[in-house]
């Protein structure tokens, strides 16, 4: 039996392009602020038509996601506990147990991290900084884009 050397399996593997192609990059995200008011981070959030932000310091350290999940929390506080919210901040409702994603990793890695959680939304980091946002609708143009591989 004659076999051909060449390239194995492996070599022949489809690279998918990375999540930096189809990320929002920070210059174009609405960001909060941790001492930004709850009461204008959700006005922020109804007028501009977004689900959520990530929160940075001014340092433009990451420090937490505000969602409009997390500001359901205020319904939840002024009625069963009475709490007023005029000096409530965004520190007060913000998650801040993060989940990320790096800009190199590749879009199929990265749909099914999302098919796996139940965010809608991963800041993107390179080495510790925010550096972009991306979605699940992100990462559905990049379904519009990948090539099927025949095996």
């Amino acid at each position: 039996m004659n076999f051909k050397s060449g390239t194995s399996q492996k070599a022949k593997q489809k690279d998918y392009e990375t999540v930096e192609k189809y990320m929002v990059h920070v210059s174009k995200l609405i960001t909060f602020s941790p001492d930004q008011t709850i009461a204008e981070a959700i006005d922020i959030i109804l007028e501009k038509r977004i689900s959520g932000a990530p929160v940075l310091e001014r340092s433009g350290k990451l420090v937490g996601m505000l969602s409009e999940k997390d500001c359901l929390r205020l319904i939840i506080d002024k009625a069963y506990h009475n709490m007023p919210n005029e000096h409530k901040k965004v520190s007060d409702y913000m998650t801040t147990d993060l989940r990320t994603i790096s800009y190199d990793l590749d879009i199929v890695t990265a749909a099914n991290r999302f098919l796996t959680s139940p965010v809608r939304r991963f800041p993107v980091v390179e080495e510790d900084v925010l550096i972009g946002q991306i979605s699940r609708r992100d990462i559905l143009k990049a379904a519009r884009d990948i090539e099927i591989t025949t095996w």
